[in-house]
């Protein structure tokens, strides 16, 4: 596609701005103790506490239906981990998916403005403005509502900043009120190449809603993930919720006035992302600012607006990107169930009655007008990534039985009365179907379980990271060495929810199978809270270390060392936790071992007690420790935020 000029009208002709901004923290070296004589490995240590700051100790009784539970908390770390594969711009040093890297850095600078960061939607490299708006409420949401769940994980400080790699782009993104710039790159010219990010040469023309070309389901998507992101922030950053909140309103406000269908002004979205409509974001975009702000407009609005937008009149059996009544009617139920509805209280049962009416369907107890499940159990909503409709419905079941619990409230569904357990079990029994409990026994969460798919539509996952594979892959090349090959992913995707099996849980997994094994931000995004929630309520909260590809190892049958890790101190600044990590090193054979080399991955702040080597990731003993003789024991120790680093064996001598 061509360059387009600001005047342009038709077609996807307008242009674009949003920028992710990189905070570094400086540790300094005062967090380093005298457990390390400077900086050097040393022969004697103290008792160190079993499992003090680790998640092992984590105790809890489950209340959800008896069946082995997964390990959640893999999966949600994992969840966040494709967030990280998705970034667009100039990644951190905290940057844990070590095969992308920066990509995109001139965004929106044809149009005049600065759109560098942001998340590209799914296999390719399209900024779309709406499905990552909608994955940013998703995040904030499960934020809001599973805060002490996600913070017991250790995980708030990877939410946050997954959060805000999105909102500080819509930030940039919204230089004035009555302009938003929705969206980067277009899909017809970008799925023409199967390159890397890194390598990219597709056009990235931007393009614009403004008054003269509406968008209000945009417009007001992205008010409502600015309004949920402001609460999320809100105990840890005040200014910044601050901020978000008045771009929230701002964007609310035009959304509302100059009313219109985003596609009709972004016409090259039309074929990927088009708009049912824009009266449920409207109505979404209102609750949202509504309990942000608690300001009775908002309140009124979704009242007023009630029957001419459709929020008591249409009853959903789908909830997602486009389509959010059902979230709106959960929302305010909630404000109903806790007393709060006022002189609203008639029109705010009309909502509940609506949202009953969403649970029952799931729950196939709605007088025949059910969702559809697969015979292995799955909500099937939908061909084409069918995994995103039962995400986002997991999680809306999940926090609407938390809210009618919290009102003692009940559910009485046309075939009967449902518990909210029943609600709770349901949300479990489709992320359990995702983990792996499924006719073919397989996750479909990218890299979690023994099998998964491998052949994912994903071109920075199917081509050699630019870390390996130096040269630059082109458009052509792409397709004809990479896409058609029949090995797995060079680059395991972790975290990434494919589309899934169809309507009878079959699934292909095939590279060109894109309705099918195609990762979508909107499908990853509800997963966040609804993990953190089923692991607070989990029989077996067992820990997890975070997997990396191997490093090639030359360890031997009989290891001569062993390795104990423990956390000694931890703090804050702004809203990222840093953890300082110790590691004894013990000599647990009946000989001197000599030239002991350690492979340290997932180190993301400073390390002190080991020698760098020139080879990545490795390191080894100081040249004051040489040998570490029987039963004698070192220490180094390191910080960083987030997971503790993973530490193994590369090689040795005796």
């Amino acid at each position: 596609m061509g360059q387009l000029d600001d005047s342009t009208v038709a077609g996807c002709g307008i242009n674009g701005t949003g920028v992710r901004l990189v905070e570094e923290v400086v540790v300094s070296s005062a967090v380093v103790s005298d457990d390390i004589g400077n900086g050097a490995c040393v022969e004697e240590v103290e008792d160190v506490s079993s499992d003090k700051f680790g998640m092992g100790s984590l105790q809890g009784t489950a209340i959800v239906e008896a069946s082995a539970d997964f390990n959640y908390m893999e999966a949600l770390d994992k969840s966040l981990l494709f967030l990280e594969a998705q970034r667009a711009g100039k990644l951190p040093t905290t940057q844990r998916v070590k095969w992308r890297g920066d990509s995109a850095l001139k965004d929106g600078f044809l149009q005049g403005v600065d759109l560098v960061g942001g998340y590209y939607d799914a296999g390719d490299h399209v900024k779309f403005g709406l499905p990552m708006a909608y994955t940013t409420t998703m995040l904030a949401w499960g934020v809001v509502d599973y805060r002490k769940e996600i913070t017991d994980l250790d995980q708030m400080g990877h939410t946050l900043l997954a959060i805000r790699w999105a909102t500080d782009y819509f930030i940039k993104a919204h230089p004035q009120p009555d302009v938003l710039w929705g969206q980067v790159g277009d899909g017809d010219s970008d799925h023409y190449c199967w390159e890397r990010a890194e390598d990219m040469t597709t056009p990235r023309d931007a393009y614009k809603i403004d008054k003269d070309h509406p968008g209000s389901d945009l417009a007001a998507e992205t008010a409502a993930a600015l309004a949920a992101a402001s609460i999320a922030f809100r105990p840890y950053n005040s200014s910044y919720s601050n901020l978000l909140l008045l771009h929230a309103k701002q964007l609310f406000s035009f959304a509302d006035r100059f009313r219109g269908l985003y596609d009709e002004s972004i016409k090259c979205a039309l074929q990927f992302y088009t708009s049912s409509g824009y009266s449920d974001e409207l109505l979404w975009g209102a609750t949202w600012l509504y309990r942000a702000t608690e300001e009775e407009y908002y309140l009124k609005y979704v009242v007023d607006n009630a029957e001419y937008m459709g929020g008591i009149g249409w009853a959903v059996k789908e909830f997602s990107w486009d389509n959010k009544y059902a979230g709106v009617q959960i929302l305010l139920s909630k404000i109903l169930m806790e007393g709060k509805g006022g002189e609203y209280t008639s029109t705010l049962k009309q909502y509940q009655a609506k949202a009953n009416y969403f649970a029952c369907a799931c729950l196939q107890k709605n007088n025949g007008y059910n969702v559809h499940l697969t015979p292995g159990g799955l909500m099937y909503v939908r061909e084409w990534n069918n995994l995103q409709y039962s995400s986002s419905a997991a999680f809306l079941l999940a926090v609407y039985s938390d809210y009618l619990s919290a009102g003692k409230a009940q559910l009485t569904c046309p075939d009967g009365q449902i518990q909210t357990l029943e609600l709770l079990n349901f949300a479990k029994s489709q992320a359990d179907y995702i983990l792996g409990k499924n006719p073919k026994s397989m996750s479909y969460l990218i890299g979690y379980g023994p099998k998964y798919p491998i052949h994912v539509h994903h071109r920075g996952s199917s081509i050699a990271s630019v870390f390996t594979l130096h040269s630059t892959v082109g458009c052509v090349q792409g397709f004809e060495t990479w896409y058609r090959r029949p090995q797995g992913n060079p680059n395991i995707l972790y975290g990434g929810l494919v589309g899934g099996p169809d309507q009878n849980d079959n699934f292909n997994d095939d590279r060109s199978n894109y309705e099918q094994t195609e990762p979508t931000l909107a499908g990853g995004a509800p997963l966040v809270g609804l993990f953190s929630k089923l692991h607070s309520l989990s029989k077996s909260k067992v820990s997890y270390e975070q997997e990396t590809p191997a490093v090639p190892e030359t360890k031997p049958k009989v290891v001569p060392v062993e390795f104990t890790h423990s956390i000694t101190s931890t703090w804050t600044i702004g809203e990222t936790t840093y953890y300082r990590h110790k590691v004894i090193i013990k000599n647990t054979s009946e000989k001197p071992v000599i030239d002991l080399k350690l492979a340290v991955e997932n180190l993301s702040g400073p390390i002190w007690g080991l020698s760098p080597t020139q080879e990545k990731n490795t390191y080894q003993l100081p040249p004051s420790l040489k040998t570490l003789k029987p039963a004698s024991e070192c220490i180094f120790v390191y910080v960083q935020g987030g997971p503790q680093a993973k530490v193994s064996l590369l090689s040795y001598h005796y």
